[in-house]
């Protein structure tokens, strides 16, 4: 049986900086550490939300190499202000979950971050199913980034998935993962966390 919870949410952006002061702003916060993903062009910050749990900003860095293919979370298409676009669960293997997944959820790419390694779906053209809303997946190949951010005690409340087909991405979401905190509901595609920060809880879309 796969296992699969909850891994980070994710904020993309048209840059880093926009992304770190939309999280900064709404979290009242800061975020640490992060770096370079040389194989899909991308760069990242990070914030803890527990010792399993963290948000990721990314965006394409401007300096890296092409990586001669579409970058995940559909990034080369990203334009506007910073936004909670994504998901990722984590998974105990890999490929069984991806047998379970809906058809373009993507096939297992190895990156690494300075001492991280990991496997990852990654769609051929980037664009997980679901206008998004599909969760990456994410098998882990080093110890979780998680425990070595600092825990400034943010942490995740509840994430909502707006899709207009509903029921069908509850239905695929259903054989991977169940989590009292992720519900999905019909209406326009959105993506919305609330998250206890600060004392208070705030919303980030």
């Amino acid at each position: 049986m796969i296992s699969a919870n909850l891994d980070h949410l994710v904020v993309t952006a048209a840059t880093l900086a926009s992304g770190v002061e939309l999280v900064e702003t709404t979290l009242g916060q800061p975020m640490d550490g992060g770096g370079d993903h040389v194989a899909m062009g991308t760069h990242n910050r990070l914030m803890s939300m527990g010792p399993e749990d963290y948000l990721e900003v990314i965006a394409v860095n401007p300096d890296a190499t092409s990586p001669g293919r579409p970058r995940f979370f559909d990034l080369d298409s990203r334009t506007g202000a910073a936004a909670l676009t994504n998901w990722v669960l984590r998974v105990d293997d890999l490929a069984g979950a991806l047998d379970l997944a809906p058809p373009g959820t993507g096939e297992g790419v190895a990156l690494s971050r300075g001492p991280y390694a990991w496997r990852m779906a990654v769609p051929a053209d980037g664009k997980l199913p679901f206008d998004g809303l599909f969760p990456s997946l994410i098998q882990w190949d080093s110890p979780h980034p998680a425990p070595a951010i600092p825990d400034g005690g943010a942490r995740l409340v509840s994430l909502t998935l707006s899709h207009p087909e509903a029921d069908a991405l509850a239905a695929a979401l259903e054989p991977l993962f169940s989590d009292a905190r992720v519900t999905v509901e019909e209406g326009p595609v959105s993506l919305t966390a609330r998250i206890r920060s600060a004392g208070a809880e705030v919303t980030l879309t």
